[in-house]
């Protein structure tokens, strides 16, 4: 058994219950979050600090702003959102590999951040969250004196 991948097996099942319900009118099951890349990392995201702040980028393409959300607590950033359902009348579907449905990912910050300052900007798919570091976590220069 050193060869079965559980999610492998489950995308199998969900390709033949697509095969099924293609015989009863060409609807087939619509992907969602829920696969094996959305469960764990949707959406993808890059961190980056400098001695101020902390950096988020992520891609979340063709969502609105309006169907984000983001909230902070402690040292935990969480973004959730949804990507409705494209719908095409008198269409023929030949591919969906584009995810649909609800989606949030909680993310832990390194160290303490000031909740009342994060800022979010969104702009070509790209939301960008710039996260300041609470005064107790930032570096403080100590002066060493001679004796």
């Amino acid at each position: 058994m050193a060869g079965w991948d559980i999610f492998r097996e489950m995308e199998s099942l969900r390709r033949e219950m697509d095969e099924i319900f293609r015989g009863f009118g060409g609807r087939t099951l619509e992907p969602s979050f829920a696969t094996v890349l959305g469960a764990r990392s949707y959406p993808r995201i890059n961190m980056r600090e400098d001695k101020d702040n902390f950096y988020l980028d992520t891609l979340i393409p063709g969502i609105e702003p309006k169907d984000l959300d983001m909230s902070v607590l402690k040292n935990t950033l969480t973004i959730s959102g949804e990507r409705r359902i494209e719908r095409a009348e008198n269409a023929t579907w030949h591919r969906r590999e584009r995810s649909t449905g609800h989606f949030m990912r909680t993310i832990d910050i390194p160290a303490e951040i000031d909740p009342d300052k994060v800022r979010a900007d969104y702009q070509d798919g790209v939301l960008t969250i710039t996260m300041p570091k609470a005064e107790a976590a930032r570096p403080k220069r100590i002066e060493i004196k001679a004796s």
